[in-house]
């Protein structure tokens, strides 16, 4: 079993790098701006110390008001893990960049998440639907789809 990072030593930690781009964070996550979540990510990836080498998954959910994506990364190195998020405010055009360049795992779940929630993945190498076919119409793990039979 990892041993989970505080949330608050790597934010202050992370502040000297990125210094606006920690919107909040709690005993066991890190809430990130979406427009330096691939900058973050890959400091966390890269640097000594973190080597979060692992990216085990992502979870979207959806709050209403918005999407909120959760990502636990471990490191394998060190046997300890993290958990970073980001909130996307704007439902109709929902993007974040794809993290499938820093860890092989994002690829499906990134797809998998377009497809069931309709968050683009921007440079992402192949986003299509994974599960639903290409008729299908909505995204069906949304609060605002509906489907009348």
């Amino acid at each position: 079993m990892t041993k989970p990072l505080c949330g608050s030593e790597i934010a202050s930690e992370l502040k000297k790098e990125f210094a606006e781009s920690i919107v909040e964070n709690g005993d066991d996550y890190i809430l990130v701006d979406s427009r330096t979540l691939t900058g973050i990510a890959a400091y966390l990836k890269d640097t000594t110390g973190f080597d979060f080498n692992c990216l085990n998954y992502i979870i979207a959910v959806d709050y209403n008001d918005y999407f909120e994506l959760v990502y636990s990364l471990v490191s394998l190195k060190h046997n300890h893990s993290l958990t970073l998020k980001v909130r996307l405010t704007n439902k109709e055009a929902a993007s974040l960049p794809s993290l499938s360049g820093l860890w092989r795992s994002a690829d499906f779940q990134e797809r998998e998440i377009y497809d069931l929630f309709g968050i683009r993945f921007e440079s992402h190498p192949n986003l299509k639907r994974i599960l639903l076919w290409d008729g299908f119409e909505g995204h069906p793990l949304r609060k605002d789809f509906c489907h009348d039979a």
